[in-house]
């Protein structure tokens, strides 16, 4: 999130890195004496207010100053060593950089903030962006009031729509996009033999769509930080319009906070469930629908009839091949800082994952090297999952009682019927069908960040 620069104004932190000043007006005045204390870590007027601001904290002697540290690590620049000794001071451990910090926060849940935590952090992050008033009502970030660790919640360093959602986008045939290579990378999605595809190439800058296909309204979730595309339903029964997504400029555990444009709820991208603001607490869930990546010369040839993103998208950017997060996508390394279990897998390697039937279960992406089909099963539904590695591409269907086996581009049951693979069903000679199951592609340290010992996880023979 990285990639796109401060445009709209260089917030307080910025102009304290620079030297000591006087500090924000509107933030002079505070009545709790840890309130402002926490604030002149990032806005004080001299160095002096600065010492005393931390010598109080220390003084103090209690893990629960560690979170508002732990921000002002972030922006109090060139002061950091100072924060640091402090931070090492009140928790007894010897960390050192703001990532490293963040990762010991995610893994001491049961550390609660000073209750001055919360209006640091709304004057801080309104600094930043002031139109992020709508997601900051101090009634909607007490622990009680939130899904998530609101301590957790990072800037991601773009504004409240800095990634600009794509809003039922421009369309072109297929032989009309002479900008796409054969090896280029979609979102493929077909609905009621509604054809579309969605460049990756395309999508890293916008992250989002919003759009009808096959008459059902749907939005894509793409976190290019976990490396997820989730294609969720947005009509909710009981609301007459669906609900329209864009991108906060939030990050929790480097994941993406969408919200909604009716409520300004905030959403985790991940599980498409509110997790803070006027639907938080609803029971709403979006139901997701299935989505494949795959190259656009294999996804053209299978559905020649489908429509693709046109570069007119109404924004500048550089649609070029492996251009937007190509120095993240080729790095082993995260940019913002979310805990995993390294013991299983790489932070980045891919696994391709399923949260239906009342169970999740993740398949790494090597076990479809060079092409695999894989019998398996989640909760009590027999699955068929086909995949090639090298293009990212994994459907899943169910099986029913069938067994299969590859023959070509086809399936081959127990008893030698024949089945044709679709971007909707399997589909046998006498007209039976097997639904698609949705699923996606993610980074292993998102999908086990947030679903940990609740997922099942595919041996590789």
């Amino acid at each position: 999130m990285t990639d796109f620069p401060l445009t709209r104004r260089r917030f307080g932190a910025l102009a304290a890195a620079a030297s000591f000043g006087p500090a924000l007006p509107a933030l002079a005045q505070a009545e709790d004496p840890l309130l402002q204390a926490q604030l002149s870590l990032i806005y004080p007027g001299s160095r002096e207010e600065f010492d005393d601001a931390l010598a109080l904290i220390v003084a103090r002697a209690d893990r629960d100053m560690a979170a508002g540290l732990i921000r002002a690590h972030r922006f109090s620049r060139g002061q950091q060593h100072l924060i640091n000794a402090a931070l090492q001071s009140i928790t007894g451990e010897t960390i050192g950089s703001w990532f490293d910090w963040m990762l010991w926060q995610e893994a001491n849940p049961e550390i609660t903030p000073h209750p001055s935590y919360i209006e640091f952090t709304r004057r801080v992050l309104l600094d930043i962006d002031p139109n992020w008033a709508v997601f900051l009502e101090p009634e909607t970030l007490s622990p009680e009031a939130m899904d998530i660790r609101l301590e957790e919640v990072t800037w991601g360093g773009v504004f409240l729509d800095g990634i600009p959602s794509l809003d039922n986008p421009e369309l072109i045939g297929a032989t009309e996009a002479e900008y796409m290579r054969g090896d280029d990378l979609v979102f493929g999605v077909s609905i009621n033999g509604d054809a579309r595809a969605y460049p990756l190439r395309i999508m890293g800058w916008h992250e989002m769509f919003n759009d009808v296909i096959g008459g059902v309204p749907v939005a894509l979730a793409y976190c290019t930080l976990c490396g997820a595309g989730i294609l969720f339903e947005t009509q909710l029964e009981g609301r007459a319009e669906p609900l329209i997504f864009g991108s906060s400029g939030f990050l929790y555990r480097s994941n993406k906070l969408m919200f909604d444009r009716e409520t300004h709820s905030l959403w985790n991208q991940f599980t498409g469930a509110p997790v803070q603001g006027p639907l938080r607490g609803s029971g709403v869930q979006l139901r997701e629908r299935p989505i494949v990546i795959d190259s656009w010369a294999n996804w053209r040839a299978a559905e020649p009839a489908t429509r693709i993103l046109s570069l007119n998208t109404g924004h500048d950017r550089d649609y070029g091949s492996g251009v937007v997060y190509r120095d993240y996508f080729a790095s082993p390394r995260l940019m913002f800082p979310a805990l995993a279990d390294e013991g299983l897998h790489a932070v980045k390697d891919y696994v391709f994952g399923i949260r239906q039937f009342g169970g999740a279960k993740a398949w790494p992406l090597d076990a479809f090297a060079g092409g695999a089909v894989i019998n398996d099963a989640l909760q009590d539904r027999a699955l068929v999952l086909i995949g090639d590695a090298e293009t990212r591409t994994i459907r899943a269907y169910e099986r029913g009682e069938a067994t299969f086996t590859a023959d070509g581009v086809a399936l081959v049951d127990q008893d030698g019927a024949t089945w044709q693979i679709g971007a909707e069903a399997l589909t046998a000679q006498d007209g039976a069908t097997l639904p698609r199951v949705a699923g996606h592609i993610a980074y292993w340290f998102a999908w086990n960040n947030y679903l940990g010992a609740e997922t099942e996880l595919y041996a590789v023979e």
